[in-house]
């Protein structure tokens, strides 16, 4: 039988294996951060009417540039980012990996390399070897911030064409503040003209604001958007970006003509008119992540700071044994693979009671107690 190594597949995808959090039949799902709330049956009601509407025309192509959804993008940045933003500024793709994808099919590539800082999103550097870009690891410190000043030699010693800035960070959860993005912001110009992109999966999630006003002036910056965590719609795929209209222009060179459905345009559509119900649900969500924070605290686990939301948690020796004896209780989290921590998405208030109740029945058991928090991390 015919395996991957048998045929002429490139150099640099042998031996990976493809990006995918396990997909398993639980009573609590809290694995992979999804808004854990449906759509409300208003929004329900106005996506079949949008649809419907669309379906009627679905023997012609969709409005390839989607200027209405930009249009309603833009509007919803500006009312909720502090930072007024038009449609020529914003660009929108099939979920938020397709605008990585794009950004790095135009400012990435063969003979040029981006940088992370990790552990964070594991999909910038899968999407960067995708399109052929290098891929250069940046470091953090110990409590997963950014280490400043290692990382400005590691961007003046690399010169990376493309730098990404997630925050809050996925998976850790923490925010970057904006004098450290700035600051890298520079050191990304100094060693040549770069494009840093800062990626706000879960800024609505955040204590803090968006870092969208960092823009002005910066015809380099990128922030990049998704409508799967705080809208509730992760099964819609719709992400986008706000940057220069230059940018919105660069990466239409490589975008796939008509890639967004008018199906998905009428469904994002209907989203962005309900935004206020939508971010009423994540105004839950926050309070359910500060909770499990205090919780697990209590319980003598160590816990990062988060913005997300998601919380990560530990430490732990083993790791996944700790992950699988939560499983073996009808409870998924994440084990992302960083050493000692497991994260776990908030879910409704039932679904984290359920998921509280696992951890102290795993911190109950023999040889289950987690490292002692450093001082730090308090």
């Amino acid at each position: 039988m015919t395996g991957i190594d048998d045929l002429p597949v490139r150099d640099e995808l042998r031996g990976k294996t493809p990006y995918g959090a396990p997909q398993l039949d639980v009573p609590v799902r809290l694995n992979t951060n999804e808004n854990p709330y449906p759509l409300p049956e208003p929004l329900v009601e106005r996506i079949a009417e949008r649809v419907r509407e669309a379906a009627r025309g679905l023997n012609r192509y969709p409005d390839r540039d989607a200027v209405e959804l930009r249009t309603e993008l833009a509007a919803y940045l500006t009312k909720t980012g502090k930072h007024p933003v038009t449609a020529e500024n914003v660009w929108a793709a099939n979920g938020s990996n397709e605008v990585i994808q794009q950004l790095l099919q135009t400012f990435g590539g063969p003979g040029r390399a981006a940088i992370g800082f990790e552990p964070s999103y594991s999909m910038h550097a899968l999407i960067a070897r995708g399109t052929g870009t290098a891929w250069i690891s940046g470091p953090r410190n110990e409590d997963f911030t950014i280490d400043l000043a290692a990382a400005e030699r590691a961007i003046a010693e690399n010169r990376p064409d493309v730098v990404f800035v997630t925050t809050p960070n996925n998976p850790t959860g923490n925010a970057v503040p904006p004098e450290t993005v700035l600051a890298l912001y520079e050191a990304a110009q100094a060693a040549k003209p770069s494009m840093v992109v800062i990626d706000e999966a879960y800024i609505e999630f955040s204590h803090g604001d968006s870092l969208l006003p960092l823009l002005e002036g910066r015809p380099n910056l990128v922030v990049s958007r998704t409508m799967s965590k705080a809208f509730g719609a992760a099964g819609l795929r719709l992400g986008y970006l706000a940057a220069d209209p230059a940018v919105v222009d660069a990466v239409q060179l490589v975008r796939l003509p008509y890639h967004l459905s008018a199906v998905t345009q009428a469904t994002a559509l209907a989203a962005l008119e309900h935004t206020d119900t939508l971010l009423g649900y994540v105004e839950q969500l926050k309070a359910e992540r500060d909770r499990l924070v205090l919780e697990l605290r209590a319980m003598g686990c160590e816990v990062t700071e988060s913005d997300a939301n998601f919380v990560q948690f530990g430490r732990f020796d083993d790791a996944h044994a700790a992950w699988r004896k939560i499983l073996d209780q009808g409870v998924l989290v994440r084990d992302n693979g960083v050493p000692g921590w497991l994260r776990v998405s908030a879910g409704t208030p039932k679904e984290n009671d359920a998921f509280l109740d696992a951890v102290r029945e795993l911190l109950g058991s023999v040889g289950d107690t987690p490292t002692p928090p450093k001082e730090q991390n308090a």
